[in-house]
């Protein structure tokens, strides 16, 4: 049995938690505060929310810096907690996966099981972020080494494997293309910047392209984005990883305006992507007077350059990693 604890902000996490355990012949069960997808059948414990209305009474958050989110007296942590500690005492899971909760991370740990901790892009060498690597039985990078390879990694170089970028739509066949110049303006669950007045606007000063909105708000939300990504001359999207694989799986024409989270990790994937020439970085959304040169330079990209970051197959490799922990721990 694997144990799989996908955070709840966006549904970047879980998508990428379902993708690999289809890939799986070992037994999963998933591990989080979202709901389970409604196109999935996997195993799903919905955990209680770290936070609740306690966490305005809470004290020392950090754990006197070890931690991120560990403070005392918020009744939801515990809770928490505690269902996965009964979870891992009834499963006796061989191996448990973070994407991602360095507590998480380190509270499985304790319990005596072994643990895979997703690795994300940005500045990671705080003392939390150090603790859980140095912890985690192995690390999976969800990019290709070629693409990105931060130093705060190297120290863990022979426990960390680089199995590209994970996209749901790996496999699936291109849809037919819209014959019309469109851009696809892609939002996503993780909070955007964006609003649709900034498309209105960009729509407005060139008319040459059609715009097409998905994800920025509830009327724009598209459950089924492939069709859509297929359609597009160009898209425009945040950095999070997953939108970044779908775009690779697609291999559009991209242009990349990375969102402020914490660590930098948008920043660094977008650079990255600017740097292996597979996106267009802007550092926010483009005056509607200057589309026109941001979208030329998109469409010039050579869409090979999406080969840096190792899309194809990613799913698989990852399940494989876990699959030869299982049976080196099984083997013991």
């Amino acid at each position: 049995m694997i144990g799989y604890y996908a955070h709840h902000h966006g549904s970047g996490h879980v998508t990428r938690a379902t993708s690999i355990a289809h890939c799986l012949a070992e037994p999963l069960t998933v591990l989080s505060s979202r709901q389970r997808p409604a196109h999935s059948d996997i195993e799903w414990i919905v955990l209680p929310l770290d936070m609740d209305d306690t966490a305005v009474d809470s004290l020392d958050p950090t754990a006197g810096g070890i931690a991120h989110w560990a403070p005392t007296g918020v009744r939801g942590l515990t809770d928490r907690m505690a269902v996965i500690a009964e979870w891992v005492a009834r499963e006796r899971p061989t191996l448990f996966v973070v994407d991602v909760s360095i507590e998480v991370a380190l509270f499985v740990r304790l319990l005596g099981v072994d643990v895979v901790v997703m690795a994300m892009p940005g500045d990671r060498t705080d003392e939390p972020h150090e603790l859980a690597y140095r912890a985690a039985t192995k690390i999976i990078a969800p990019w290709s080494q070629s693409f990105y390879d931060p130093e705060w990694l190297h120290p863990y170089a022979a426990k960390t494997s680089y199995v590209g970028a994970i996209s749901r739509f790996d496999g699936r066949p291109r849809e037919s293309t819209s014959t019309d110049p469109t851009v696809v303006v892609l939002g996503g669950a993780g909070g955007t910047a964006l609003s649709t007045s900034d498309v209105t606007d960009a729509a407005s000063a060139n008319p040459e392209y059609q715009w097409v909105p998905a994800g920025i708000d509830d009327q724009s939300w598209v459950d089924d984005v492939w069709p859509t990504l297929c359609s597009a001359t160009v898209v425009v999207t945040h950095a999070g990883q997953n939108a970044i694989a779908d775009c690779a799986c697609a291999r559009v024409p991209t242009i990349v305006i990375p969102q402020e989270r914490p660590h930098g990790e948008q920043s660094a994937t977008a650079k990255a992507l600017e740097t292996a020439g597979a996106a267009v970085l802007a550092d926010g959304w483009p005056d509607p007077g200057t589309w026109t040169s941001v979208l030329t330079r998109a469409r010039a990209l050579d869409s090979a350059a999406w080969n840096n970051l190792r899309q194809p197959g990613a799913a698989a490799r990852a399940a494989g990693i876990l699959s030869t922990v299982v049976d080196d721990r099984s083997a013991r």
